[in-house]
């Protein structure tokens, strides 16, 4: 069996898999990160979404081979960090219900506020279709972004010549949200 070196989190991560094994199993079955959903296996529902590069792509029809090719950050990448803007929008809005499909929301959410920290309605509806909450929560989901999106633009957001987002929580009001 192939054996393929992966950056996982930042980390080299050596794997042994046949070649056109979906980067999700990988994940899930062999490196024991649990957090990536699997929800259609093709590509449909978005649950499996990680970032290669920083770019989202689904790991259900991802090879492992193909992931070879650039840096991959999974929503336990995200999750290391209590204070990220996301995390911290996610529970102000009360987003989740069952939870299933919000790594992928997550790692979406987290990609498009990478390149555009001000998105408007247009823009995270864009960014999320495709994916698929069963639970119907998607008008807390974009508030949760637009949270996010007023934490990264605020001059707390993000540390001058750093990476990753300040220890701060996400600035304005909660509009009172429910379900």
């Amino acid at each position: 069996m192939p054996r393929y070196t992966l950056t996982v989190n930042g980390q080299k991560r050596a794997v042994e898999a046949a070649a056109d094994t979906p980067l999700l199993w990988v994940l899930r079955d062999t490196l024991g990160l649990t957090g990536t959903k699997y929800g259609c296996g093709q590509s449909l529902c978005g649950a499996c979404t990680v970032h290669l590069d920083g770019e989202p792509i689904r790991s259900c029809v991802t090879t492992v081979a193909d992931a070879t090719r650039g840096g991959i950050t999974t929503i336990e990448g995200l999750a290391a960090d209590p204070n990220h803007p996301i995390r911290k929008a996610w529970i102000a809005e009360d987003v989740p219900q069952c939870g299933y499909c919000q790594p992928g929301m997550i790692m979406a959410a987290a990609a498009l506020l990478a390149k555009n920290t001000k998105p408007k309605d247009g823009d995270i509806d864009a960014a999320l279709s495709g994916h698929i909450c069963r639970c119907g929560t998607y008008q807390r989901i974009r508030r949760a972004v637009h949270r996010a999106a007023r934490s990264l633009s605020s001059p707390f957001g993000r540390r001058p010549g750093a990476a990753g987002p300040a220890a701060r929580p996400p600035a304005g009001p909660t509009d009172g949200g429910g379900r």
